[in-house]
């Protein structure tokens, strides 16, 4: 073996391999490193862009009696409930006010859910006072955490609600929404969907340009999450604040996946002081993945059309579950979602990224090591691992949600 080109300090780790105490000390520095993530994770404030449990629970026919209230305290389904949360040092879950698109298409229906999530968030906090509690402000939220209670912020995934009733804005700000998601899966009246080749509005509808405006006045944080890119550039254009991305990744790492975001997006988006809070679903952080997702997506649509089938029919629970069992799902990993947290930090800055889970909202795609609220401390392992220090963790986990809530609340009081 010859040593001639090694750094002097590689010399030094072969030598004290050779000796025998490396891995000794390299094993106490680990288990040290993990035990300082788990204290981090329970002293710094923990903020969640995006937790799907009122949509979760909605579909399973959620009740609020006592045969139903221990389902957000302890419970194997899912990926958050209360126990969980306090073992990952979660403080404050964004819950999802999620509006599926097909429901836009018929008048009532989008602000008749929106209604019922938000009174279900605000019923489980009334029946667990002690554990939960509606969280309207980042200093209610900062008070909740020293308290101990667990802040239910709420944001709303989909404009569709507003429908074409600009005082709907103000009407949602006042019963608990923090952050508007514009739209979702298809075009609304308000903007254009990532997802949604349509193009109906070329961007932002006339409506949505109001509707931002009025979110700028009223203190509601606009989120373009899910939004076409021509969308992103036409509301960065005429916000006056940062604005978020609740639950987006980053395009480098998924190329052609435009519901990510792109660096010259991201850049701005720090220009502006904003910030993306990265989702943890596979598919949004590796492309590899998503490519042998919508591969397999394809062969499962084929087999139902040769059974002369659709998705949704009845038997098709059944065929997906063989077909999974098939073709067992790929995940990604915690080193992936520290990829694009380094990604977003080269771009833009430590003061522009955050953490958008999607958890109960990505299904079984969720990522090795971080499969519900409870692995949080993982993650700021890895991020240890990395060189990340105490401070910038401490802005990742909760600091520049705040500092972004509290700019846009401070520009709609000097309204």
């Amino acid at each position: 073996m010859k040593f001639t080109h090694l750094p002097l300090l590689a010399l030094l780790g072969l030598f004290l391999c050779t000796c025998g105490s490396a891995p000794e000390n390299t094993s106490n520095a680990d288990a040290e490193m993990r035990a300082h993530a788990n204290e981090l994770a329970q002293k710094y404030l923990i903020t969640d862009g995006h937790v799907d449990l009122p949509y979760r629970l909605k579909v399973r026919n959620f009740k609020l009696d006592k045969e139903y209230l221990g389902i957000p305290i302890e419970t194997d389904a899912g990926d958050f409930d209360y126990v969980r949360a306090k073992e990952g040092g979660l403080d404050a879950p964004f819950m999802s006010i999620y509006i599926p698109s097909r429901l836009q298409e018929e008048p009532g229906e989008s602000p008749k859910l929106a209604d019922s999530l938000i009174t279900m968030v605000k019923g489980i906090a009334d029946a667990h006072p002690d554990k939960f509690r509606v969280t309207y402000t980042p200093d209610e939220m900062v008070a909740n955490f020293e308290a101990g209670i667990v802040s239910l912020p709420m944001g709303m995934e989909n404009g569709s609600p507003i429908e074409d009733k600009i005082e709907r804005v103000k009407e949602y700000k006042d019963k608990g929404i923090s952050y508007i998601t514009l739209t979702h899966a298809k075009d609304n009246l308000i903007c254009d969907s990532s997802y949604d080749t349509t193009a109906t509005h070329g961007g932002l509808s006339d409506f949505g340009r109001d509707v931002v405006k009025e979110m700028n006045r009223v203190g509601i944080m606009v989120d373009i999450s899910h939004v076409s890119d021509k969308t992103f550039w036409q509301v960065v254009e005429m916000t006056d604040v940062p604005m978020i991305a609740s639950h987006s990744s980053v395009r480098h790492f998924t190329p052609g996946f435009e519901r990510n975001m792109d660096d010259e997006m991201i850049k701005r988006l720090g220009e502006e002081g904003g910030i993306i809070q990265i989702n943890f679903g596979s598919t949004f952080l590796d492309g590899a993945l998503r490519t042998r997702q919508d591969s397999l997506r394809g062969v499962f649509m084929e087999r139902l059309a040769a059974k002369d089938m659709k998705y949704g029919d009845e038997g098709t629970d059944e065929m997906q579950e063989a077909f999974e069992k098939e073709f067992p799902t790929l995940y990604s990993d915690l080193e992936m979602v520290a990829d694009h947290i380094d990604r977003v930090v080269k771009l833009a800055g430590i003061d522009h990224v955050g953490l958008g889970s999607d958890f109960d909202g990505v299904g079984d795609s969720l990522p090795t090591g971080l499969k519900d609220v409870s692995d949080f401390p993982n993650l700021i392992y890895t991020l240890l691992k990395r060189g990340y220090a105490d401070e910038d963790i401490e802005k990742i986990c909760s600091g520049n949600v705040i500092r972004v809530w509290k700019a846009v609340e401070a520009a709609a009081k000097a309204k």
